[in-house]
């Protein structure tokens, strides 16, 4: 509307510039050409009434134009929400997670056999003792496990035998005055005992005893000086037991030289010699026995292992 109005004034501004200023000499002008003119002219167009005339038009047009955007409205946009990315979990918690999960599985997993187990109860009656519920074949598995574990511990297992198997070797361990052990000790090679030893003793090879062995000991060879024992002694060789040695338990060797004391049986398969500062309380039992003068036996000899045995030759002295 506001263009239109200016075009119109400038027109007429135009129109007033072109025009001259004495206005009589233009209205004679006016007429004098008027009835110059030939009759069939046109008539003369009025610019002022033709720019009021577009004027109303172009304002009639643009009020309807107003209206229809007016009437249009703009699409209503949908407002984006944007959600923050979870951040990445790291190794530990990953693993942690996995864990929990785990750990929730295996617990489900419980659960449900303690509730079967529970309804195999209700529906059989009274509840199982520990050792019923344990199916036969569980309980066989269980009584060789404990039959295998007394054998180990009565040194009758495949542990001691694998361990007898062994090579013996050269080194030699020592337990020194002062030191003292509580437990099994077990060497391939020989051992210098001269501290204390609270359970049993095993050497592949030689051992020199002049400490004290609360427990069995087992070796190659054995010799006791000054020592105190309370337990088998077992040998595969010799045994020799010096002056001011104590030995409460029974010996076992192929062959003994006894000048301590010794309370127990006395089992050898060869000689055995009692010195003069022997006590022997026990039965012996060997091939031969040398006692020297002043050696105490308070106990019966048998040379059971002997090449002559005395019972089978007087039977047979009796047949003749």
């Amino acid at each position: 509307m506001g263009f239109f109005s200016e075009l119109k004034n400038d027109l007429s501004q135009a129109v007033n510039t072109l025009m001259p200023d004495d206005k009589e000499e233009t209205a004679t002008l006016d007429k004098d050409k008027a009835e110059a003119a030939p009759a069939d002219a046109p008539e003369k167009v009025d610019i002022d009434s033709m720019l009021n005339r577009l004027d109303d038009i172009k304002l009639d047009e643009v009020s309807e134009e107003t209206k229809e955007a007016e009437e249009v409205k703009e699409p209503e946009v949908p407002e984006l929400t944007f959600e923050p990315a979870e951040e990445p979990k790291s190794a530990l918690d990953a693993i942690a997670e996995m864990k929990r999960s785990s750990e929730e599985d295996s617990l489900k997993n419980l659960e449900e056999k303690i509730e079967e187990q529970t309804e195999e109860e209700t529906r059989k009656g009274d509840p199982k003792s520990a050792l019923e519920a344990i199916s036969e074949g569980h309980a066989e598995e269980y009584a060789e496990a404990t039959l295998a574990a007394t054998e180990n511990n009565n040194n009758g297992g495949n542990e001691t035998m694998d361990f007898e198997q062994q090579t013996p070797t050269d080194e030699t361990a020592s337990i020194t005055e002062g030191m003292a052990i509580t437990g099994d000790v077990q060497t391939t090679g020989s051992l210098d005992l001269v501290g204390k030893i609270a359970g049993n003793v095993k050497c592949l090879g030689k051992l020199n005893i002049t400490g004290e062995i609360t427990g069995d000991s087992d070796a190659a060879e054995i010799y006791a000086e000054s020592a105190r024992i309370t337990g088998e002694v077992r040998s595969k060789g010799s045994v020799k037991v010096g002056q001011s040695t104590v030995i409460v338990g029974n010996i076992f060797g192929s062959s003994a030289v006894i000048a301590g004391a010794v309370k127990g049986d006395i089992d050898v398969h060869g000689p055995v010699v009692l010195d003069t500062t022997a006590i022997v309380m026990g039965n012996i039992k060997s091939q031969s026995v040398q006692i020297n003068n002043g050696a105490v036996i308070e106990g019966m000899c048998s040379q059971a292992y002997a090449d002559v045995n005395p019972s089978e030759f007087f039977e047979a002295l009796k047949n003749r």
